[in-house]
Parts: C-alpha cells; sequence; structure tokens
C-alpha cells in the first residue's frame, strides 16, 4: 500500500525555481532538503520536491487534484502566475495548466461531479 508521494521536479536554474515554487505555493519551502534540493508539502505526506539537475530539467508533469479550480486559479494569479491554459473535459473535469521556469508542467484539475 502507497502511503505518501514525493515528486521530484528537475530544474536547470534552482534559484529561479525556488523562488518561483514559493509563489506558487504562497509560503518557502516546508523543507531545505540540502544545497540544491528544497520540498514543499501539499498535502498529508504527499510533497513536491524542488531538485538541481539540469540534464532532466524540463521534464516533470505533476498533477494536482483540487477541490476548487477557480479558487486554487485565483490564488495563484492573485501571486502573478497565470495558466497557460484552462480547459473544461466535458462531464469529467476542469483542467489549468501551468509552466514553470524550467519547463515543467503542472497541471491542476477539479473533478466534476458525476
Amino acid at each position: 500500500m502507497v502511503i505518501d508521494v514525493l515528486v521530484g521536479v528537475p530544474v536547470d536554474d534552482f534559484e529561479t525555481a525556488c523562488a518561483w515554487y514559493e509563489i506558487f505555493f504562497g509560503c518557502p519551502p516546508h523543507v531545505a532538503v540540502k544545497p540544491g534540493e528544497s520540498a514543499w508539502r501539499v498535502e498529508g505526506t504527499s510533497w513536491i520536491r524542488v531538485v538541481a539537475d539540469g540534464a532532466r530539467a524540463g521534464s516533470a508533469l505533476v498533477t494536482l487534484h483540487v477541490d476548487d479550480l477557480k479558487h486554487h486559479v485565483g490564488l495563484i494569479a492573485m501571486r502573478g502566475i497565470a495558466p497557460d491554459s484552462i480547459e473544461t473535459l466535458p462531464g469529467e473535469a476542469l483542467r489549468a495548466t501551468i509552466s514553470d521556469p524550467a519547463g515543467n508542467t503542472i497541471v491542476m484539475e477539479e473533478h466534476l461531479a458525476a
């Protein structure tokens, strides 16, 4: 049984990425693991880890399921981050796609009631 999730997000410019993720999450990292690696607790025991790794930078795809997409998109917009796109998957979900400075993709998705 899986009890938690730790997602690694590789970046080529660690300082720029950490500054962006501080804006995205609205707080500094919860843990500075080591030089070139910081982590934010997303919910419960799930974490997103930003790690300096130029060879893999921009290759992550992270999906965050949210309870109210409009609310979460509004929060990050107030902090200066706009989604690349917002779409409706009829009968399934509302989805916002966001790119970080390294080109990693973050999808925020609200499932629609069936």
